[in-house]
């Protein structure tokens, strides 16, 4: 029994050097949470990514793996970030005739949309007593994870924080935007779709594609444009900001 353990042990020693255990682990979480998902009755609180965290976050404190070690074998599929995202133009092009009869009503909403999403997300938290670091990874929380990365690196913020509050954003604003529009009687695909990508990135646009392939469309159109967008404002706001204050 002992070599048993000894040989098992010797094994996950050996696959943790590598990325194969972090990547195993991360693509067997989020089928199992998908499993889960679907088991449920596909529940709009409790999106897959979300159980396929909370399956991994319990599988990596079973096998005593430090999180430093997990996020850099799963450095591999962070990298795929970016490809995906940038795959949603499909969706875009195919849905370009919608887009260009929108583009007013898009251009007014989207500017101040977006600067909400970070504005009460800071203030709140200040008033809270968040500390400069914590302001600077709360800000982008509404940004895909791709571009959320990099504007976090550069104000200075935690990028751990920020996927926490990446993933917690994007689970209240599906949640929200799916009550709300129950609740306002909205049931145009264009207008739930930009909400839910504008609001709540990847999960929301995840969402909005089972909506149906507008809805999908303009939610990817609402996740791109925040990412621009804040990626554009946000750092020069808290230069300004800093710059005002003295810091």
């Amino acid at each position: 029994m002992s070599d048993q353990l000894w040989g098992w042990s010797s094994t996950l020693v050996t696959l943790a050097d590598s990325p194969v255990l972090a990547i195993a682990l991360t693509l067997g979480a989020f089928q199992t949470g998908r499993w889960v998902f679907h088991r449920l009755g596909s529940p709009i609180w409790a999106p897959p990514v979300l159980l396929s965290a909370m399956v991994l976050s319990a599988l990596l404190a079973l096998l005593a793996i430090d999180f430093r070690d997990y996020r850099s074998g799963a450095q591999w599929l962070t990298v795929l970030l970016g490809p995906a995202t940038v795959a949603l133009a499909v969706p875009l092009y195919q849905q370009m005739h919608h887009i260009r009869a929108l583009w007013r009503p898009i251009l007014c909403t989207l500017p101040l949309a977006a600067t909400l999403a970070a504005v009460y997300a800071i203030v709140i938290a200040g008033l809270l007593g968040a500390s400069p670091q914590v302001l600077a990874s709360l800000a982008p929380k509404s940004v895909t994870a791709p571009i959320a990365i990099g504007i976090t690196a550069q104000l200075g913020g935690s990028v751990s924080l920020m996927m926490g509050g990446l993933l917690i954003t994007g689970v209240v604003a599906t949640l929200f935007v799916e009550v709300l529009a129950r609740s306002l009687a909205v049931s145009d695909e264009r207008v739930l779709g930009f909400a839910l990508g504008l609001n709540g990135h990847a999960i929301g646009t995840a969402r909005a594609f089972d909506l149906g392939p507008t809805a999908g469309a303009f939610a990817s159109l609402g996740m791109g444009l925040t990412g621009v967008f804040t990626a554009l404002i946000l750092p020069l706001a808290f230069r300004l900001l800093g710059a005002w204050t003295g810091g």
